[in-house]
C-alpha cells in the first residue's frame, strides 16, 4: 500500500508539472481531454468496488453535442474496471447515453449470456440549475459481470451553494438481493486547492449511506 501512494504521489506530480508547462495561449484547443482521478474508496451508486485507494484515469473526445470516452478504475488489490461510453446532449438540459461496462480480467470479446464479459447500459438525465435526474438500464445479460438484464437505476441529485445532496435506487446490479430498494443516499462538498495563481487542484468528498447493505462510507478524492 505505501508503493501504491508513493506511486501515486510520482504520478501526480509529474502530471502537475506537465499540466504548469503547457502554453495557455492556444488557438486550435484540442477535441481530446485527458485526465485522470484519484478516490480514497470506489463507490458506485452505494456499493463498494474493489478495496483501497482507486486511480480512476479517462479520455474523452468532445465535438459540438456528443462526447465519446474511455473510462478506467484501478486499485493495488488488482480490481480494474475499463468502461466505454457515449453522450448526447440537448441544449435544453436533456442528454442521453450508452456504457459499456467491462472487468479487463474476462474475454474482451466474449458476448454470450452466460459468460458474457460487456454490459450495456442505456442512460437518460436531465438538469435544470441545481437539480439533476437519471435513469438508467442495463441491456442485456451478461453473466461474467454479473449483469441480469433490465437492471434499474435512478437517481436524483440537487447542488446548493455549499454541498450537494443525491439519492439513488435500483434493482438487479445495484443491491444485495436485487430487488429494488433505495441504495445510495448521500452528501458532497467541492473545494478547490490552489497550487498557483493560474493552477489548482479541485478536491471533493462524499458521505454515503447504502441503507440496503446497511453500510456507510466516508471517500475523498482529487482530480487531474
Amino acid at each position: 500500500m505505501k508503493i501504491f501512494f508513493t506511486a501515486v504521489l510520482i504520478f501526480a506530480g509529474l502530471f502537475t508539472n506537465i499540466l504548469l508547462g503547457q502554453d495557455t495561449e492556444n488557438d486550435n484547443p484540442s477535441k481530446f481531454s485527458p485526465g485522470v482521478d484519484f478516490y480514497s474508496s470506489y463507490i458506485w451508486r452505494g456499493s463498494k468496488q474493489g478495496t483501497g485507494p482507486a486511480v480512476q484515469p479517462y479520455l474523452e473526445f468532445a465535438t459540438g453535442s456528443l462526447t465519446i470516452g474511455a473510462w478506467g478504475s484501478f486499485d493495488a488489490s488488482g480490481f480494474s474496471e475499463t468502461d466505454l461510453y457515449a453522450t448526447y446532449s440537448l441544449p435544453f438540459g436533456l442528454s442521453v447515453g450508452l456504457t459499456d461496462y467491462y472487468y479487463p480480467d474476462l474475454d474482451y470479446f466474449d458476448y454470450s449470456d452466460s459468460t458474457g464479459s460487456h454490459a450495456f447500459e442505456l442512460t437518460a438525465g436531465y438538469e435544470i440549475k441545481g437539480l439533476s435526474l437519471s435513469a438508467n438500464v442495463i441491456l442485456n445479460q451478461a453473466g461474467g459481470v454479473g449483469s441480469e438484464g433490465g437492471d434499474l437505476y435512478f437517481e436524483a441529485a440537487y447542488s446548493f451553494k455549499y454541498f450537494g445532496i443525491f439519492l439513488g435506487a435500483g434493482n438487479g446490479w445495484t443491491t444485495s438481493d436485487g430487488d429494488f430498494a433505495v441504495c445510495n443516499i448521500g452528501i458532497m462538498a467541492e473545494k478547490e486547492i490552489k497550487i498557483t495563481d493560474t493552477f489548482s487542484i479541485p478536491f471533493n468528498g462524499q458521505v454515503i449511506f447504502n441503507p440496503d447493505r446497511k453500510s456507510l462510507y466516508v471517500v475523498v478524492g482529487f482530480s487531474l
